[in-house]
């Protein structure tokens, strides 16, 4: 019975954490979740603890996941320092040593998980972006020639000439994330809030503050989702 209660509880904790944990393992997520683990071996082996001392510590750390969680959302400055930001592992074909070094990430596992992605030669990789959950996202140099000839038939229809260093390094750019301008990424693509907010207006969007996101994809099309106001 024992057993069976701290099965439900730890089921239930772990199910009002969220998708996110299941779906991806930040160094933040993997703590707690290894936190809840020992807490409930602890109180299922020794049967003399009162089990409410194994239920309280994991509901306290329910409750500090689910406010860092919140507190996340609204911040990206505070976003990064629990889960990181991507590190770009291969740039047009070439290794970053520095960065692997950093990253602890050796070849063992940049071979490996290029394998997992159907890639048989570093140089035939364009970009390869290890995620902040551990994922080595792979852009195959067929695949960004692929889209800079598109890009090229398209000729002057496309809504922004995308320089060709930064046009795979993230895929999408994001312009605006959480109501706040990302300008690193606009100075990278040449263009200024000015221009920003002049596309955003004919859109219908007068404040940066009302968008969540916004992101320009390869074609330099814009994506944007607006926060909807209530009347």
């Amino acid at each position: 019975m024992r057993t069976l209660l701290i099965y439900l509880v730890v089921f239930l904790v772990m199910r009002f954490m969220g998708k996110r944990e299941i779906g991806k393992l930040s160094v933040f997520d993997l703590v707690i979740s290894v936190m809840i683990a020992e807490i409930a071996v602890f109180i299922i082996e020794d049967t003399k603890r009162p089990i409410w001392e194994g239920i309280l510590p994991m509901v306290i750390l329910l409750v500090v996941q689910i406010g860092i969680s919140l507190l996340i959302l609204k911040n990206r400055t505070i976003r990064k320092v629990f889960d990181g930001k991507p590190s770009i592992i291969i740039a047009k074909g070439k290794l970053d040593r520095e960065v692997m070094k950093k990253q602890r990430y050796n070849l063992d596992d940049l071979l490996l998980q290029l394998r997992e992605n159907n890639i048989q030669n570093v140089a035939d990789v364009e970009f390869a972006i290890l995620e902040t959950s551990g994922k080595l996202s792979v852009i195959e140099k067929d695949s960004a020639d692929g889209k800079q000839d598109e890009k090229k038939e398209e000729g002057k229809s496309g809504d922004v000439a995308i320089p060709s260093k930064y046009r795979f390094e993230i895929l999408p750019i994001p312009l605006i994330m959480d109501g706040k301008v990302q300008d690193e990424n606009l100075q990278k693509l040449e263009k200024t809030r000015f221009w920003l907010k002049n596309v955003l207006q004919e859109k219908g969007v007068h404040d940066f503050k009302d968008v969540f996101l916004c992101t320009i994809d390869y074609k330099g099309k814009l994506f944007v989702d607006a926060v909807r106001k209530s009347h």
